[in-house]
């Protein structure tokens, strides 16, 4: 029964406590830091800055959450998330942003569309079509007959 629970995201990168890495990091799972990184940070997976972490960086991947502190360019191609011990000083650009109550962001932000061009249908949007306007001459025809009896 409980075997198909999936935990969401797995942690495949640590760079952990007391740990310092300067330079590129390049990653195609996810990454956690609870060290200090410097340099710039390119990951296909989520990215965690733990509570201890710090990262002075540029930052890109498809989610992040950031529970330290990072200084520098941050671009999440999904969703970005600032917890109540995080702090970012620096340039967001992201397709959706939570900063919870006690989060700090101190930069630009600068938000995205998703990929999906969300639209609505046509007899939706009131564009004045014929046919709506025929429906609409048709509903009204059979409200007054309605009456009438």
């Amino acid at each position: 029964m409980f075997k198909d629970y999936k935990r969401a995201s797995a942690t495949d990168t640590l760079i952990g406590l007391g740990t310092h890495i300067e330079g590129k990091l390049n990653c195609e799972a996810n990454l956690r830091i609870e060290g200090e990184h410097s340099g710039d940070i390119e990951c296909a997976g989520d990215v965690i800055i733990g509570e201890n972490g710090m990262a002075r960086s540029t930052i890109t991947a498809r989610d992040i959450t950031i529970a330290g502190k990072v200084y520098g360019e941050v671009t999440a191609k999904g969703r970005l998330t600032i917890t109540a011990t995080g702090q970012l000083t620096g340039s967001i650009s992201a397709q959706a942003i939570i900063v919870q109550d006690g989060g700090m962001l101190n930069g630009t932000c600068h938000m995205e569309m998703a990929n999906e061009i969300r639209t609505r249908p046509l007899s939706e949007t009131g564009s004045g079509s014929s046919s709506t306007s025929n429906t609409k001459d048709q509903t009204r025809e059979k409200e007054k007959a309605r009456q009438a009896v």
